[in-house]
């Protein structure tokens, strides 16, 4: 995919109507890459690969056991250690990505690249059939790193189109609205396998017909998206004129080594790193949970996933407004005492049962968008001006990418409980001590600290 990239400007901060107009594409991008985590990632892929792996197993005569990278693994962890796989890449790759994004003229054109690429592998799953769980696992991998770095060039954005005082409903909204975009695509999703078998569908190829669509949905929102944001010069582009590896890598290390000067901003990354790796845990093994602990259909993991994305848009919202009322991080806190009791409840919900899975998506919804959208626009304020691909290149590896100490503890639950049952309960610890590091962190020094004004409310 390509994208208009008109020459670099360095004016200064663009008029409301101009800030809307760009706002309105960000939004977009969300609506277009999100897909990938709802259907790909919380509903498709990881019943899918389990179950490629599975046929991997019996055709080879080992039981219940495959080999992924030189270990032996039961078929149904394969999914957890290839996320972890994709997070060691992340761990590598995107501070890099973020330097490159700070020294770019045409963040654009990253953006445009790295969703291609992420689009691209997605699509291609559809053509992994019967054992080839090697090849869904490294296009998955391939699809994780490509979707986390789009996000590091999406999220810098944020602070070039929305003020400070803008920045919670903005980045709340574009929650909301990747959420409803999600809702869509999984709702012709559902359609599908309601109607499998009367199209002459098994549910795999209805399964593979999902991974093309979610591929296909993420490139082609992705132009509209992009077209209406603006390039712009800033200050280590116009010192550096463009990325260069070495310049880059020296920027990175500069970065890394600064952070001792922003001790609030550090700590509040490791308070995210640790309660985002719970949200993300929860988000991404829900599907394997349902279908192999709970012994609930696709059917009904769809229509739970379906619900919880409509949610999810007012939870977003709702969020919020109450972020503008209490501030930011009380939300944020108030939200996570809520993920302990949830994550509880997983504990003891009853096997076979969907009406107790929907009532626990139900409340997981709530305060899932908004949780994570208040964390990103309340680090964008702990950001030095000209630092935000950077920095935000840091903030993935705990958004999207960090998730490797979480994926660690999940396999190993699986492994030795066989199942994901005691493997969600496991995640309780990430919310409670990223809750405590968040409340110890007093984000409204680190505002200053970074050179920002404080909003009204933090």
């Amino acid at each position: 995919m390509t994208a208009s990239a008109p020459a670099p400007s360095a004016i200064p901060e663009p008029d409301p109507a101009q800030r809307r107009k760009e706002q309105r594409g960000w939004y977009v991008y969300d609506w277009a890459n999100s897909v990938f985590f709802t259907s790909v990632i919380t509903v498709f892929i990881g019943p899918y690969l389990n179950a490629l792996a599975q046929t991997a197993a019996e055709q080879a005569g080992t039981g219940e056991h495959v080999h992924l990278l030189g270990l032996t693994l039961r078929y149904d962890a394969v999914y957890p250690a290839a996320t972890a796989v994709a997070v060691v890449l992340q761990l590598i790759t995107l501070p890099l990505v973020g330097a490159v994004t700070d020294h770019s003229r045409n963040k654009k054109g990253l953006l445009a690249g790295f969703a291609t690429v992420g689009a691209l592998a997605t699509t291609a799953l559809y053509f992994t059939t019967g054992a080839a769980y090697l090849p869904a696992a490294a296009l998955l991998i391939l699809a994780n790193v490509a979707y986390g770095a789009s996000s590091v060039v999406y999220n810098a954005f944020l602070n070039e189109i929305a003020t400070g005082e803008e920045r919670d409903r903005v980045s709340s909204v574009g929650w909301g609205v990747g959420y409803l975009g999600g809702a869509v695509l999984l709702a012709l999703h559902l359609v599908l396998f309601l109607n499998a078998g009367n199209w002459g569908l098994t549910e795999g190829y209805a399964t593979q017909i999902g991974f093309a669509s979610a591929g296909v949905w993420w490139l082609g929102f992705s132009f509209l998206a992009i077209k209406p944001l603006r390039n712009r010069i800033g200050p280590l582009a116009a010192h550096g004129g463009g990325p260069q590896v070495r310049t880059t890598l020296r920027t990175l290390a500069t970065t890394l080594r600064e952070l001792r000067k922003y001790p609030r901003t550090l700590l509040y990354l490791i308070a995210f790193l640790l309660f985002n790796d719970g949200v993300q845990s929860v988000i991404r093994y829900a599907g394997p949970f349902a279908t192999g602990d709970l012994g609930l259909g696709q059917q009904d993991l769809i229509s739970a996933i379906l619900m919880v994305q409509f949610v999810a848009f007012g939870g977003a919202l709702a969020l919020g407004w109450l972020a503008r009322i209490f501030g930011a991080k009380r939300t944020i806190l108030a939200s996570l005492a809520v993920w302990c009791v949830l994550v509880g409840v997983g504990l003891v919900i009853p096997a076979g049962d969907p009406v107790a899975f929907f009532a626990m998506a139900f409340f997981i919804a709530i305060v899932l968008g908004g949780s994570q959208a208040l964390s990103r626009s309340l680090f964008s304020q702990l950001i030095p001006k000209g630092k935000e691909g950077e920095y935000f290149g840091l903030y993935a590896l705990c958004d999207r990418g960090a998730v490797f100490i979480a994926s660690f503890v999940v396999t190993l639950a699986v492994q030795f409980s066989g199942g994901y049952r005691m493997a969600i309960f496991s995640l309780i610890a990430f919310f409670v001590i990223g809750g405590v590091l968040l409340a110890l962190t007093d984000v409204t020094r680190g505002i200053r600290e970074a050179g920002n004004e404080v909003p009204a409310k933090v």
